[in-house]
This record gives C-alpha cells, sequence and structure tokens, in this order.
C-alpha cells in the first residue's frame, strides 16, 4: 500500500501546461512494466482525470449547452458562456484546459498500455483494457469537439493528434477524423479482447467497452438520408451485445425519477459512471450542477429547461421524466419565478446525490441509451417496427401508455420513424451532453428560436451542420508552441 501511495502522489500532484505531458516523472518503464501495484495505482490516476472539472466539467459544456435543451438566463464571466452563444474563439478557457487535460490522460494512458503485453496475465491484460478504453474515450471526445461530424469527408477533414507515447519530443500532427475514429474502434476493440474480469460500473469492462463501441458506430452511420448501413448495424450489434449481456436492468419508472441521485453501484442501469464522492469529489459552486439548480443557497441556478423542451416533455403531463424538471414558484404557488425575465425551470440530474446540493457522478454510458442506439440504428436500416419498439420500450418505462405509444402506421403526426426515434433519445438523455452530437452528425440544422441569452447581440439562432462553429477552436496556447497543428477554420 506505500508503493500505491507513492505511485499515486505522482500521479495526481503533476500538472501541465501541454500536450508533452509526462505523469510518472522519474518512474522508469522498466521497474513499471509487470508490477501490479504500480500499474494498478497509474490506472486510478488516469480515471482521476476523467473528475477533474478542466476535463468532466468542460467537455459538459460543449455537448450541452451548444444544444437546444437548455436557455442561459444571464450572461457569464465564465467562458461556458462562449460554448453556449455560439461566439467561439481560440483562447477559451474552456478548451485550452480541456485539451490540456485529456491529453494528460491519454499520456497516463500509453504508459500503462506500453507496460503491458497482450498475453500477460488476466489482472494485467484487465488493466491494459481499460487504460484501452480510457484512451478511445478520451480520442472520441477530442474529436467530437475540434473535429467535424463523420460524415462529412472524414478521410480529409482534420481530427485531432494521435499520441501514442510519452515521449516530449514527439508532436504529432492532427490527424483526419477517420483516422481518429479508426484508432478509437482498434483500442475499444482490444479492450473488449483483453478484459475478462467483471468490474462495477466506475471502471471499463468488456462491456463498457461494447457500449462505447455502439456510440462510435452510431456516430458514424451517416444521415436519415445517406447511412452508413455496415456502421448502423455495428452500432445495432454492440447494443445487442450490452442489452443481451443481462448485466444490465432498465430501472422501474419510480426509481428512474430519482436515477441520478444513486451511487452509480447502486444504479442496475448505469453502464459506466465516474463517481463523486462526498468527502473527496463535491465541486460546489464549481460542479455541473450548481449551474443547473440551487438548493440550500448552493449553487448558480442559471441554466434552465429551454421552451421546446419542455413543450415536448409537457405533450404528456404523466410523463416520468418530468421529474428532472423542477419549476420555481412565487410563495403564491402558482406564478412562476423568473431571473432577468425568463422562467426558472431548474435541472436535477446533478444533484443531491447522498442528499448534497452540488454531488453527482455523471453518468456517461446507460443501458437506455443501448435501447435507443439500436432504434436509431434500426431506423436507418429501414427495420422500423423493430426501432418503434425500442423506442416504446423507453417511453412504457418512463410511464407512458396507450396513445402515447407509437406503431409502424402511426407516427402521430411525426415525419419518419427516425424523426420518432431522435426526439425519443432528446426526450430520454436530455442534459446528458449528447443533444447537439446527435443534431450535427444526423446532418441537421440545429433551431435556436427560443428564449435565452443566446438571442442577445450577434445571434447564431440556427446552424447549419457545415457550419465552421459545430466544432471549437484549437486552443491557441497549443498553436503557439506547437507549428505543426492547423487552427481549424
Amino acid at each position: 500500500m506505500k508503493r500505491l501511495f507513492i505511485y499515486l502522489l505522482i500521479v495526481f500532484g503533476v500538472t501541465s501546461c501541454n500536450l508533452n505531458y509526462q505523469p510518472y516523472d522519474g518512474i522508469p518503464e522498466s521497474e513499471l512494466k509487470d508490477d501490479i501495484i504500480g500499474l494498478n495505482g497509474a490506472t486510478v490516476g488516469n480515471y482521476n482525470y476523467l473528475k477533474d472539472a478542466y476535463y468532466q466539467r468542460n467537455f459538459h459544456f460543449f455537448g450541452e449547452y451548444g444544444g437546444d435543451n437548455v436557455s442561459l438566463s444571464g450572461t457569464t464571466s465564465d467562458h461556458l458562456f462562449y460554448c453556449y452563444n455560439y461566439q467561439h474563439f481560440p483562447a477559451m478557457n474552456s478548451t485550452t484546459f480541456f485539451w490540456e487535460k485529456a491529453y494528460q490522460l491519454i499520456v497516463g494512458c500509453n504508459k500503462v498500455i506500453l507496460s503491458i503485453d497482450n498475453d500477460a496475465s488476466e489482472e494485467l491484460k484487465q488493466l491494459k483494457g481499460e487504460n484501452l478504453f480510457l484512451r478511445a474515450q478520451t480520442l472520441f471526445h477530442l474529436t467530437n469537439t475540434f473535429g467535424r461530424p463523420y460524415y462529412q469527408n472524414p478521410e480529409t477533414n482534420l481530427g485531432i493528434p494521435i499520441k501514442f507515447d510519452d515521449e516530449v519530443v514527439n508532436v504529432p500532427n492532427r490527424g483526419t477524423v477517420q483516422k481518429v475514429y479508426e484508432q478509437i474502434i482498434a483500442d475499444l476493440l482490444l479492450a473488449e479482447e483483453l478484459m475478462g474480469i467483471e468490474r462495477s460500473n466506475v471502471y471499463a469492462s468488456k462491456e463498457v467497452a461494447q457500449a462505447l463501441l455502439s456510440r462510435v458506430y452510431l456516430y458514424m452511420s451517416g444521415t436519415p438520408e445517406n447511412p452508413n448501413l455496415i456502421y448502423a448495424q455495428k452500432a445495432k450489434d454492440y447494443a445487442n451485445k450490452v442489452i443481451e449481456s443481462d448485466r444490465y436492468r432498465l430501472l422501474g419508472t419510480e426509481a428512474f425519477k430519482t436515477y441520478f441521485r444513486k451511487l452509480p453501484e447502486q444504479n442496475t442501469e448505469t453502464i459506466f459512471a465516474v463517481k463523486h464522492t462526498v468527502d473527496v469529489d463535491d465541486r460546489g459552486w464549481e460542479s455541473i450542477g450548481s449551474m443547473y439548480n440551487h438548493i440550500e443557497s448552493q449553487g448558480w441556478g442559471e441554466m434552465y429547461a429551454s421552451k421546446p423542451y419542455r413543450e415536448l416533455l409537457d405533450q404528456h403531463p404523466e410523463d416520468a421524466r418530468h421529474a428532472f424538471i423542477e419549476p420555481q414558484y412565487e410563495s403564491d404557488g402558482f406564478t412562476l419565478k423568473e431571473r432577468n425575465g425568463y422562467p426558472i425551470y431548474y435541472i436535477n440530474k446533478f444533484s443531491m446525490q447522498e442528499e448534497r446540493p452540488t454531488l453527482s457522478s455523471p453518468v456517461y454510458l446507460r443501458l437506455a441509451e443501448m435501447y435507443l442506439n439500436r432504434a436509431e440504428a434500426n431506423a436507418k436500416l429501414g427495420l422500423n417496427e423493430e426501432a418503434i419498439s425500442d423506442v416504446n420500450l423507453i417511453r412504457k418505462r418512463a410511464g407512458l401508455t396507450g396513445d402515447a405509444l407509437y406503431s409502424p402506421t402511426d407516427l402521430k403526426g411525426r415525419e419518419s420513424v427516425f424523426t420518432v426515434v431522435l426526439e425519443e433519445r432528446r426526450l430520454e438523455l436530455a442534459f446528458e451532453a449528447q443533444r447537439k452530437w446527435d443534431i450535427f452528425r444526423n446532418g441537421l440544422t440545429l433551431d435556436r428560436n427560443y428564449p435565452g441569452t443566446h438571442e442577445q447581440g450577434d445571434a447564431l439562432l440556427s446552424v447549419p451542420p457545415e457550419h465552421p462553429r459545430v466544432v471549437f477552436y484549437i486552443p491557441e496556447s497549443q498553436i503557439l508552441v506547437q507549428d505543426n497543428l492547423i487552427q481549424n477554420p
């Protein structure tokens, strides 16, 4: 245990400001190789990067604040404001810090990956697989942030640098989006092969790798007008692997209403979550939840559920997903409170774990998404009845019955089965940092013609999928010190 403690001090105590980060300075690879205590400690340190606000909080901004489910009620000096209003610039703190922390994580994973042979012991292979998963997930997050949607010429559009080692002199060029996705898939397939030990849902396992493969292939599956049937089938196949693994269960309707307050290990639906603990990880005013809620004088409570999302949800007042939205009323119990003229609808998906207002363990993968991945894949494959069946499964869990359910011949006025599926993804996965990607990867235009401070100034209220600001600028600090990096237009 003493040696593990030393490793963790090294992992957590070193900081850096550029891509070329060595998290284990002073520990030769020869000493780390085959050292299960050291490799386990290093792996714990790599998981810890996911909890860092520079990574987790900023990535949440990128995926959620640029969508249409949220409405900001005021201006702020936090650079989250520019994620929200599409007024990006190269020196944004949020992209700079996320880039740095993501590559610290990748290099930390590389050290472990390079230290373990593929024919090592089962325990060592498990650790290698976990680090391959972490590297793949980080590459996926990076390329979604800085590289264009996959259907848009992935063989020529630039993604992000793919770093395989921890050498200071190695500063790779940006790989194409296609090359980055190929590496993500290669990492996940090897991780799936290597990991054979069952782990709790706050660590990677074979099923966690399969779940992320389902999402990755879905992101590659093209648009509804021009689907890639090969990748759609793969997305479906990997969703099936997770569903049929029998490791996970959808929560019942009543339990679902408090889904995000539960500890990850106590939640049968969660596939992978980043666990936050009371003693160490309550970020307080810097937490994700602090922007969405204000409880017991804690939290900013400035980002609310948007009008179009509420209108969609309100089509069925009995929908259990109302439990995640908390309208705030004046003392009369009828009049909605407002902030700067915007009605206050708090979001509680990141609040009240262990009764702490700003504590949560963000869920990255859950079983409901696997059913919805399969539904979208089936819609693109032309298997409408199968797609509708999975949508109805999710709707029934939300407490909907009768006329609230769909059939292939009764889409309730929606134009296609794909539209039904995407709308259900919006309802079910709202505020989980997926909505923006779901819009643009399917070649759709983001409609932001609804109340919020994004309407002010040089507003960008309609964002087509080809718009330059669908992606963020490469951080200026990286461009200045690495002249081989090409800036996004």
